[in-house]
């Protein structure tokens, strides 16, 4: 008889701790929503010529990877005959596909050889059979630079989010030598390690005993393999999570649409990927003149992740530049497009 009423007092103690679990859940998850809802409507000043598909034709291809999974790769269209010996790179971050890069397809195409890729199983390219990892981020790359990157130019690496995540384990993979191949990298809106945790989507004001429950929050958020439609809700989370407060609306609208635009399974599959992320050997293996750019108001990688990248390379000695874009969340190419190229034109002009 005991021994069934230890059964049901356990019971009706894992029935209260998992009642208390999800309470707090939905406490946390409520308050991020409500942050969402007290964000300042987005500035509604017209369209964004910059965000257009640009007009100029580039070449469609793909590169085989060491799995045997394809990758889609754009290039313009002189990549070989270009009279540039520098290549600009652009690799986009998690959720996103090439056409993040429009702002700067659009002005800097015209005037440097580009290349951009789809991450495996974002934009055009496939998802492949094997699970993936941040180590195959960097893998990843190497294959679209054997396969695209014209012998005897080097490439200027620009990674913004998950995209400087997979420079930074390039660099702990392939970075001897870096300098034959590389000429310069610029990290943006990204991090070595901890991006899951260490994210401010939670509002501070939050009870303390709430605490324990914010990272199964924040692991839920980006390892849930549900769709994302694009509407209303979602535009003021996406405002709220991944742009400044002040944004266009041009932006918010263009943003939204990308990422819901992205596969459920592959934003799981990344997203756990990530929870893992360490890739500070990667950081302290450039070897390169690297620039460091975050926006002030960003939630997803703020500018205490920008600050131990530009320690880490400043005490190196490849620190080029630390830029911080005021009032910008995430999405510094989008956001702060104009502003940005001219910090990428006078990176490749300078390699």
């Amino acid at each position: 008889m005991a021994d069934g009423k230890n059964w049901r007092r356990a019971g009706y103690v894992g029935a209260g701790a998992a009642g208390l679990l999800a309470g707090n859940l939905a406490l946390v998850t409520g308050s991020i929503v409500r942050a969402a809802g007290r964000t300042p409507a987005a500035v509604d000043d017209g369209p964004d010529p910059l965000l257009i598909d640009p007009p100029q034709l580039m070449r469609s291809t793909v590169a085989p990877t060491g799995d045997g999974t394809l990758l889609h790769v754009e290039t313009s269209l002189d990549l070989d005959e270009h009279p540039s010996d520098t290549v600009l790179v652009l690799v986009h971050g998690w959720t996103c596909s090439t056409r993040f890069w429009n702002p700067q397809v659009n002005q800097l195409a015209q005037h440097w050889p580009v290349i951009a890729y789809d991450h495996r199983g974002h934009g055009l390219s496939e998802m492949g059979e094997k699970k993936v990892s941040v180590a195959m981020l960097g893998q990843d790359l190497e294959a679209v630079l054997t396969s695209t990157l014209p012998a005897g130019k080097r490439a200027v690496l620009v990674g913004h989010s998950m995209g400087g995540m997979a420079i930074m384990s390039w660099a702990a993979q392939f970075g001897a030598n870096m300098a034959d191949r590389v000429a310069a990298v610029v990290l943006t809106s990204t991090t070595a390690r901890d991006v899951v945790q260490q994210q401010l989507l939670t509002p501070p004001t939050l009870p303390r005993y709430t605490e324990m429950v914010k990272p199964l929050v924040a692991r839920a958020f980006v390892a849930a393999p549900v769709p994302l439609p694009s509407n209303e809700l979602t535009s003021r989370l996406t405002h709220y999570m991944a742009l400044g407060r002040h944004a266009r609306a041009a932006h918010v609208e263009f943003t939204d649409e990308l990422i819901s635009r992205g596969s459920p399974r592959s934003r799981a599959a990344w997203g756990a990927a990530m929870y893992r992320l360490d890739v500070a050997a990667g950081l302290h293996a450039l070897s390169v003149p690297t620039s460091v750019v975050v926006g002030s108001d960003d939630l997803l990688t703020p500018p205490l992740h920008a600050d131990y990248m530009a320690q880490v390379l400043d005490h190196n000695g490849v620190l080029r530049d630390y830029v911080t874009y005021g009032g910008a969340g995430h999405m510094v190419p989008i956001e702060r497009s104009e502003p940005y190229n001219v910090l990428l034109d006078d990176v490749l002009k300078a390699a």
